[in-house]
């Protein structure tokens, strides 16, 4: 008996089996996860069909995680910018929506670091501010300013200003290292002081601020320094 080939193209799946109709009949969860790419893109392009152009970026999704880029999704052959934008702001609603119905608890440097995870491999030094409620649960995470981190560009008002329209409680700091070498300036450890002074003024703690790099992270107040 021969086997008929799984139908590759859109077009060739009954309505019933196409991705979006099946969103509308039975749900998303239902759903793989190749489907619900396909569903985004709608369809590929000559010589590359939807099914295997999803297949591809999923292979890699499952390898960048949060940190995908659009760069890394248009060098999939087939995958221009237009379809790399409508996975990336997907992406992006879908973290916004949970942000506003589940706020995970972040208690440990540990629990902080997937907020970080999308800046270890930049070349610029990025800045990034988590609030947090006084249950330790994420309210916002914010990219306050990204190139060289100094005294005189990390202002204790541009890092607190958020924080106080957010009623937070306390803020976890973030930033990346570019060399690859977690261990704190001279300049991180001045800012990080000069901060925690400000959080106890406005009654906003300074829990920690945690310097990441491709393969660490140095937790300034689990070492010592404030």
């Amino acid at each position: 008996m021969k086997v008929q080939p799984e139908a590759r193209l859109i077009r060739e799946t009954p309505e019933i089996d196409r991705p979006r109709e099946r969103i509308r009949t039975r749900g998303a969860p239902t759903l793989s996860n190749g489907d619900l790419v396909a569903a985004i893109i709608g369809r590929g392009i000559a010589g590359r069909d939807v099914r295997t152009l999803s297949d591809e970026i999923c292979i890699c999704l499952d390898r960048k995680g949060l940190a995908v880029t659009c760069e890394d999704l248009i060098a999939i052959p087939g995958v221009g910018e237009a379809k790399a934008c409508q996975i990336l702001a997907a992406f992006e609603l879908a973290r916004r929506m949970l942000e506003r119905t589940y706020r995970p608890k972040i208690t440990s440097p540990e629990d902080a670091l997937p907020y970080a995870e999308d800046i270890r491999l930049e070349r610029q030094e990025h800045v990034i501010c988590i609030t947090l409620n006084g249950a330790h649960e994420l309210i916002k995470r914010r990219t306050i300013t990204k190139g060289i981190l100094n005294q005189s560009q990390i202002h204790p008002r541009e890092i607190f200003a958020d924080a106080i329209t957010d009623r937070a409680a306390s803020i976890i700091i973030m930033h990346n290292h570019p060399s690859g070498n977690v261990t704190p300036s001279s300049d991180d450890i001045t800012v990080t002081k000069k901060l925690a002074e400000a959080g106890e003024v406005l009654g906003i703690r300074l829990i920690d601020h945690i310097i990441v790099a491709e393969n660490g992270f140095c937790s300034l107040h689990g070492e010592g320094y404030f």
